[in-house]
């Protein structure tokens, strides 16, 4: 398939708005992290305490042993966002910081559900694949990016949904 029918997950998403008014200003931030206890409390302290929403976060290895990749979605604007990387670069146990908001990039949620309905045609249809089935219910697992999994999810609620989880984004550049 060609780029064009499939756009940038960047420029897939719609601009989420505020409940307070106004858009939302969802930054994706990518943070390579040195391994550690307590890491993770002092990265998400710190956007606590400048007043930032965390909106989502993963965490993950990378490719170097003893650090660990963080997607975090957080809601500020550019000269806030600015700030924060700022703040985040001064960690010691921060090595990378780098805002991918408005950049080409592989964007990819998870979502596993346990749902009512035996019958999930329409879900597999969706590119759905069943993990596990039991007398009355049909556990599914779906990937994909935000707005495609948000529309799996309202899917999911035709079925009944029993359990829902789902994960933070996990991006990266599609050019290095």
């Amino acid at each position: 398939m060609s780029d064009q029918s499939h756009p940038p997950a960047a420029a897939a998403r719609p601009v989420p708005t505020s409940p307070h008014g106004g858009e939302e200003r969802v930054r994706v931030l990518s943070v390579l992290v040195e391994d550690g206890s307590g890491t993770l409390s002092k990265i998400s302290g710190l956007i606590r305490r400048r007043g930032f929403h965390v909106r989502a976060i993963s965490v993950g290895p990378s490719r170097e042993a003893g650090r660990f990749r963080m997607t975090l979605e957080v809601d500020a604007g550019h000269a806030e966002a600015d700030q924060v990387l700022k703040q985040l670069e001064r960690l010691v146990e921060v090595v990378e910081v780098e805002d991918l908001t408005g950049h080409d990039v592989h964007s990819r949620e998870l979502v596993i559900a346990r749902v009512a309905a035996s019958e999930v045609s329409e879900l597999i249809q969706r590119g759905a694949r069943i993990l596990e089935a039991g007398p009355t219910w049909t556990t599914v697992e779906f990937a994909g990016e935000g707005d495609e999994v948000g529309g799996f999810v309202d899917e999911l609620r035709r079925h009944g949904i029993l359990d829902v989880v789902r994960s933070g984004p996990v991006v990266m550049r599609r050019t290095a």
